[in-house]
């Protein structure tokens, strides 16, 4: 019996499907417009924000975000962005693309995160004006330290919480803890609306400039009474205003068919945070029980949500070991995420050779991950607990 990471585009994929079909013959039109807005509305409140700006990937949400920081002013290009080593390629690509100095930070072995202690250690004596954190898989470390100490040293903090939504730490939600959080609902995320992402903020500059730099700089999908003061403010009048530029964008819209099928998956998020949660706490007993493995440290987080479980074996003749073993039940394992970002051909290509032991090398050489899908069976539950004991 195969185990893949995910088991369906959806989950509840045949009734998705079927509703899917049924919107697909009735809309006035499939580009962005009133379900997306409705996605909208339902995740800011489902994650506490006041603003969610829905695009076409996480990938893209990194992006606007980053450009509409230096559109308002927020950032300058030259800036030194620090950046978490364990994580995916498209948070420093657009740093580099949009001319920032990114640099990495290491990260802890128990929760795989940067900790406050490992940043104040990396950035002694550095000129650092933002902070792009990466919770990664459903973990993280002192953050609430990290953002009271960004605010004091005024550094700006802004979280990569593609794989972390739902997890709770200290009474607040990952992505809770920054200017602006960035979200994906890809199809092998937490929910999917096939492909997807968001932008979640409490800030209103910084939420008309990213609705703005989501398509092509202008006002078309802002509400009207801001529409209003935008056009008040540059003098541009009701003709013009269809085709008016204001600040620096693409367009990575998405389409009236992801922002359906967000609206109609977000009844079942809860539900899909509490199942990936038991599932976690299933597997990461085995995994902190077996001598082969580092630790998982979670105690201080008050709801996991993941949906990968993370495995660091203590030498690379173990991990040979493991992999061996889960091939054969065939369970698709994966590195986990990016691994080191550093030891990848286009950084290196771009910044040499990082010439020093890191712990995100060590995970990107030892590790690996395996699904948590809300949708595994009692039975292929049992055989990933299995692998997982000595």
């Amino acid at each position: 019996m195969a185990i893949k990471l995910i088991k369906s585009a959806f989950y509840h994929e045949m009734e998705t499907r079927v509703k899917l079909c049924e919107f697909l013959s009735h809309p006035e039109q499939l580009s962005i417009g009133k379900y997306c807005l409705e996605f909208e509305d339902k995740f800011a409140k489902w994650q506490g924000r006041e603003y969610c700006v829905f695009v076409n990937s996480g990938s893209s949400a990194n992006l606007i975000l980053l450009q509409s920081l230096l559109n308002t002013g927020r950032l300058q290009k030259g800036d030194e962005v620090w950046f978490s080593s364990l994580t995916w390629a498209t948070n420093p690509m657009p740093l580099m693309q949009l001319g920032y100095t990114p640099i990495p930070i290491d990260i802890e072995l128990g929760t795989l995160n940067v900790s406050l202690e490992s940043f104040q250690r990396s950035i002694e004596g550095k000129n650092i004006k933002a902070l792009f954190i990466t919770n990664v898989l459903g973990f993280c470390d002192n953050i609430d330290a990290i953002a009271e100490y960004c605010e004091s040293q005024n550094i700006l903090l802004i979280e990569d919480n593609c794989e972390s939504m739902g997890t709770v730490y200290k009474g607040k939600k990952l992505g809770n803890y920054g200017l602006a959080s960035t979200f994906s609902t890809y199809i092998g995320h937490h929910m999917s609306t096939i492909e997807g992402g968001m932008v979640c903020t409490d800030d209103r500059d910084l939420y008309i400039n990213l609705v703005m730099t989501r398509a092509h700089g202008w006002d078309r999908n802002l509400p009207a009474d801001i529409q209003d003061e935008i056009r008040a403010k540059y003098g541009v009048g009701w003709f013009y205003a269809k085709y008016a530029f204001y600040t620096l964008g693409y367009n990575v819209r998405p389409n009236e068919i992801n922002g359906f099928i967000g609206s109609d998956q977000m009844q079942y998020l809860d539900e899909i945070v509490t199942i990936r949660e038991a599932n976690f706490k299933r597997f990461v007993e085995k995994v902190n029980s077996n001598p082969d493995f580092y630790p998982i440290q979670h105690d201080h987080i008050e709801k996991v949500s993941n949906f990968a479980i993370p495995v660091v074996c203590k030498s690379l003749e173990i991990l040979e070991k493991y992999k061996v073993r889960f091939e054969a039940e065939e369970v698709e394992i994966r590195p986990i995420i990016s691994g080191d970002i550093t030891e990848h051909i286009f950084w290196k290509e771009a910044y040499g050779k990082l010439n020093k032991k890191t712990t995100a090398q060590l995970v990107h050489s030892q590790g690996f991950y395996f699904g948590n899908s809300p949708e595994y069976t009692e039975d292929e539950i049992t055989i990933l607990t299995g692998l997982l004991s000595i």
